[in-house]
C-alpha cells in the first residue's frame, strides 16, 4: 500500500471516528434527556399527595404541583405528560407521591386511577352539621353536599330511617375509602356497614329490651354523653332502662345541653331546663327523637348488655373524679346531689 493510500485511509478513519463520536454524543444527549423526562427521580419528599379533582383538567393539575412544590422539575413532567396523553386520560383521585418516584410512574398511576384511600375515623361527633364538616375535610365533596344527602327524607326512608334518627346509621369505626367518594356512595357504604354491625345477636338483644336498633343507639348516645369512663356505661345504661320501663322521665342532663345547643355548660340550671325541645328529657317522656351525639360501639353494646340494677338516680361525684354516685331512692339521691351542688358552689361553677 502506497504512502498516499495510507494517508487517505487514516483520514477516512478519523472522519468515521469523528462521525461515531458525534452520533454517540447525540445519542447520549437524547438518552439523558429521555431518562430525565421519564425515569429520573422527580419527587423529593415522601408522603405528599396530588389531588386530581372530578372534572378537573391538566392545567389545574400543573397548578397544584406548582402551588405545593410537589416536583423537582415541572418541565420534564410536562413533557412526559404530553407524550403520554395524560390530559386526555386524567382520573380523579388522591395520589400518594413517594420519594424517588419518576414522571412515568406518577403519570401511569394517575391514568390508571390507582389512588391511595383515606382512613376515615369518627366517633363522638355531636351533630350532623359537625359530621358533614368533618367529612368535607376528608373527601372531595363539600359539607353542603353531605348535608343535602343526610337530610334527604326520600333517600334515608328508603333505608328505614327518618330525618331525626338518620344519624344512628353511622357506626363509629375506621373505614378506608377513596377521596373522591361521593356523598351518595358514602351513604350507601355506611348503610352496608350498619347492616353488618347489627348482627342477629345484637338485634335479638335489642328486641329483648323492647327497643329498635335506632332506639338503642339513641339511648347509647345519652349513656356516652354521661359516662367519662367506659366501665360505668353498663351501670348507666341499666339505670336509664329502669326509668324507661317504669315510665319515669329520663331527666338526662346531656339531652338538655344538646337541646340548648350550648356545649360549654358545666352545670344544668333551671333556666336551661325550661327549653321547649323534644330533646329535653326533663319535659318530654321517653327517648328523644334522635341521638345527641354519635355514640361509641362500647356505649351501644353497654345498652345491649346493661347491668342489672335497681338504680333510678345518678349524679356526678363531688370529688370531680368523673365517676357517678348512683341511688335507688330519691332521698339518697338528694344527699348525693347536695354534695355535688356544694362542690360546684365552692368552685364558683354556676353554669
Amino acid at each position: 500500500m502506497t504512502t498516499e493510500n495510507t494517508k487517505g485511509l487514516k483520514k477516512n478513519t478519523k472522519f468515521i471516528f469523528a462521525g461515531l463520536l458525534i452520533i454517540l454524543a447525540i445519542a447520549g444527549f437524547y438518552g439523558i434527556k429521555f431518562y430525565r423526562v421519564y425515569f429520573a427521580p422527580n419527587v423529593a419528599e415522601n408522603g405528599t399527595f396530588l389531588y386530581v379533582r372530578t372534572g378537573g383538567n391538566i392545567d389545574q393539575v400543573f397548578q397544584e404541583i406548582r402551588d405545593k412544590d410537589l416536583l423537582k422539575d415541572v418541565g420534564t413532567f410536562s413533557q412526559a405528560a404530553a407524550q403520554m396523553d395524560l390530559a386526555e386520560r386524567l382520573k380523579p383521585g388522591r395520589y400518594k407521591l413517594t420519594k424517588g418516584m419518576n414522571n412515568r410512574t406518577l403519570i401511569n398511576t394517575i391514568k390508571s386511577g390507582n389512588q391511595t384511600p383515606v382512613a376515615l375515623k369518627f366517633q363522638n361527633i355531636r351533630k350532623k352539621d359537625d359530621f358533614a364538616g368533618y367529612l368535607s375535610r376528608t373527601f372531595e365533596a363539600d359539607s353542603s353536599e353531605f348535608i343535602k344527602v343526610l337530610d334527604s327524607a326520600a333517600l334515608i326512608e328508603k333505608y328505614g330511617f327518618t330525618p331525626d334518627n338518620s344519624y344512628t346509621m353511622f357506626i363509629p369505626n375506621t373505614y378506608e375509602m377513596y377521596w373522591n367518594t361521593t356523598p351518595l356512595e358514602f351513604f350507601d357504604r355506611m348503610q352496608k356497614e350498619y347492616t353488618k354491625f347489627w348482627t342477629p345477636e345484637r338485634k335479638q338483644k335489642a328486641s329483648a329490651l323492647n327497643l329498635t336498633p335506632q332506639q338503642v343507639t339513641i339511648l347509647a348516645s345519652i349513656v356516652d354523653g354521661e359516662a367519662i369512663f367506659d366501665k360505668e356505661m353498663p351501670t348507666i345504661a341499666g339505670l336509664y332502662l329502669n326509668r324507661l320501663n317504669k315510665g319515669i322521665l329520663l331527666q338526662a342532663d346531656p339531652t338538655v345541653i344538646f337541646a340548648n345547643n350550648d356545649f360549654t355548660v358545666k352545670r344544668v340550671t333551671n333556666a336551661l331546663l325550661r327549653v321547649d325541645s323534644k330533646y329535653n328529657t326533663y319535659k318530654y317522656a321517653g327517648l328523644p327523637p334522635g341521638p345527641i351525639m354519635m355514640p361509641s360501639i362500647k356505649a351501644i353494646d353497654a345498652v345491649l348488655s346493661p347491668e342489672k340494677n335497681s338504680y333510678i338516680y345518678m349524679c356526678a361525684k363531688e370529688d370531680f373524679s368523673g365517676y357517678h354516685a348512683f341511688a335507688e331512692t330519691k332521698e339518697q339521691h338528694e344527699i348525693n346531689a347536695n354534695k355535688y351542688r356544694q362542690a360546684l358552689n365552692k368552685r364558683n361553677i354556676f353554669r
